[in-house]
């Protein structure tokens, strides 16, 4: 391999882990909760990558600031923190292709907008080999993305410059993130990203259908 990336960062939802199921389940509880009907799964998964306050825009109709978000957000995060890793699962191809970048010297990492108290336990159970550097989360340090402060920080975590990173992301922010803090960037198009999207047009070095292409990637780059 001839890549002078020494290090591959991943989002976490829709990019490292399938996380859509366990969030789904913890929406639609809720929504049963509060007397409403429980939405297909398919209408969940390309909200998931936005995270909770999306999700509860997208059950219930409320924005922050709307009387009852706060309240239905917070039951939420306890619903689904309850139940982080029920069905969360790697993606395919992640477990083999974390194993290969380790022989090739490459280490790796997560950074998400996910808050700690969510992030750690679920990285944890997800039980990945080998561990990854470092694991920033979207309360690790004072900004999220698109902001790059959380991706130099996880830079410095791993032992490595911007330059020598690849992002992994399934969002225009995550790619946003990439570009700001000089990093090579790639589109998880397997995560959950909307047919309203064009990741086409967020100028990521590259797109990917599957984990094991990034081993494609750096081999060409």
């Amino acid at each position: 391999m001839t890549s002078k990336i020494r290090t591959v960062l991943f989002d976490l939802d829709g990019t490292l882990a399938d996380t859509a199921p366990d969030l789904a389940h913890a929406l639609n509880a809720l929504l049963v909760e509060e007397g409403k009907t429980a939405l297909p799964y398919d209408t969940i998964r390309p909200e998931v990558s936005h995270g909770a306050s999306a999700l509860v825009t997208l059950g219930f109709g409320q924005k922050p600031g709307d009387p009852d978000f706060d309240q239905l957000r917070e039951r939420f995060l306890a619903l689904y923190s309850a139940d982080l890793c029920l069905h969360t699962k790697p993606f395919t191809g992640i477990e083999p292709l974390l194993k290969s970048l380790q022989q090739q010297g490459i280490n790796w990492g997560v950074v998400t907008n996910k808050p700690a108290f969510l992030t750690d336990p679920l990285v944890a159970g997800l039980n990945l080999s080998p561990a990854p550097a470092c694991v920033v989360s979207g309360d690790t340090v004072a900004n999220r993305k698109p902001h790059p402060e959380p991706m130099l920080h996880a830079c410095t975590a791993a032992g490595s410059r911007p330059e020598q990173c690849l992002y992994v992301g399934d969002a225009e922010r995550d790619i946003l993130a990439g570009k700001h803090a000089g990093m090579k960037t790639l589109v998880a198009l397997f995560g959950y990203i909307n047919s309203h999207e064009t990741p086409d047009r967020w100028g990521a070095d590259g797109m990917i259908r599957a984990p094991g292409e990034i081993l494609d990637w750096l081999n060409a780059n």
